[in-house]
């Protein structure tokens, strides 16, 4: 059996502010992620745990370039991000930072506290599994994709790439 993830769930139009506060940014990211979601799901930061989802409507993450927005989101462990679009300074970002992010439209489809499987194969789209069993198809993600949030990130998965360059 596939490992099941708690969704949490979020509207439209969640931007990179709402995610990393302005007032909080002269924090480092342990310190600034208590702040994460705070206007609109105050308990998250405290509640949220790892291997938890975020399920959200149209134009997550848009905003500005700030890489917080994505990197606080991985401080408190969330697995992956599932949305019908992102903002796309944030797309790159949360890849470059390890998060998965899914492009798929689950509203209506799953509800605050669901739990639901995510199959994130190569080379096939990946597939969700709602609380009911029912089964959603998210866009295909690219295979370099996949292997830099396997690695944890970017820099991460250079790393990776030199040692394997000089073995």
């Amino acid at each position: 059996m596939s490992k099941t993830h708690q969704v949490w769930l979020l509207g439209d139009n969640i931007d990179t502010d709402v995610l990393a506060p302005g007032h909080a940014m002269k924090y480092g990211i342990d310190q600034m992620k208590q702040y994460c979601l705070e206007s609109v799901l105050p308990e998250f930061a405290a509640q949220v745990r790892p291997g938890d989802v975020i399920v959200a409507g149209s134009g997550f993450g848009i905003g500005s370039s700030r890489e917080q927005a994505a990197s606080v989101l991985v401080a408190l462990g969330v697995h992956a991000v599932i949305a019908p679009d992102f903002g796309g300074l944030f797309f790159r970002n949360a890849f470059n930072v390890g998060l998965l992010l899914i492009t798929c439209d689950l509203r209506g489809a799953v509800q605050a506290g669901d739990r639901i499987q995510l199959q994130v194969p190569t080379e096939r789209p990946p597939t969700l599994i709602d609380a009911h069993g029912r089964p959603h198809t998210g866009e295909p993600i690219p295979d370099f994709l996949l292997r830099r949030v396997a690695c944890g990130g970017l820099l991460p998965e250079l790393k990776l790439k030199m040692k394997e360059a000089h073995v």
